[in-house]
């Protein structure tokens, strides 16, 4: 790929991938926002995607991932599941969805192929994973050389946040001229609650956590 000029980002609405989605378009000069319905806990979070692509002028597709509920129930796609306060000490936290990142970047690029596009970008980080397997450099890696392979098509995933914490991840949005619009417009909250969240689920210990670190040292 020489000077690639359009990216598809992977957007569900949430801090990591509102940041990322601003920062592609800094970047590229064409950038296309894809959101998955899995029939997610939460359904404000596909709206606070598509408030943010309408606000901004992003084009924003919403793709039909219904089946991925009936596979992998969890506190993230049942009512009836509490979401745990804090990781467990072995094993994966019920708020992981089984192959969750792996199947909506494989259906970004089939999508992304279809417009000529090879740059796919996602807010997974090693640094802050939660217990995400699928968030680990050892699987976007893995997995780009498999996308590319599949479709004898170049594909490159970029991820803006492996390597930076929850406190780099607010400078980058400071950095990028959109602040505000990451910590009041968002949804990372497992437990719906827009903007700063409810305070008590892991996603918002680690996002407060990491804003409070970031205001500290201006």
């Amino acid at each position: 790929m020489a000077n690639p000029t359009k990216a598809v980002v992977v957007f569900s609405g949430g801090q990591d991938s509102t940041t990322c989605l601003f920062w592609a378009k800094q970047k590229y000069e064409e950038v296309i926002a894809i959101s998955f319905d899995y029939g997610q806990r939460h359904n404000l979070e596909l709206e606070c995607a598509k408030n943010i692509c309408k606000k901004y002028e992003i084009e924003h597709h919403i793709l039909d991932m219904g089946l991925l509920n009936q596979l992998a129930p969890n506190s993230l796609t049942r009512a009836d599941m509490e979401v745990d306060h804090d990781a467990p000490e072995e094993g994966t936290p019920n708020t992981f969805v089984d192959g969750r990142n792996m199947l909506f970047l494989t259906f970004a690029a089939v999508f992304a192929k279809q417009r000529g596009i090879h740059v796919l970008v996602t807010g997974v980080s090693q640094s802050d994973f939660s217990g995400y397997p699928d968030c680990r450099h050892v699987f976007i890696s893995s997995l780009e050389t498999t996308l590319t392979l599949a479709m004898d098509y170049e594909f490159e995933v970029i991820t803006p946040m492996m390597w930076i914490d929850k406190k780099e991840t607010w400078a980058m949005a400071d950095r990028l001229g959109v602040f505000d619009i990451i910590r009041n417009e968002t949804l990372t909250c497992y437990n719906g609650v827009m903007g700063d969240g409810c305070g008590e689920c892991p996603a918002c210990k680690l996002r407060n956590r990491g804003l409070q670190e970031y205001l500290k040292s201006l």
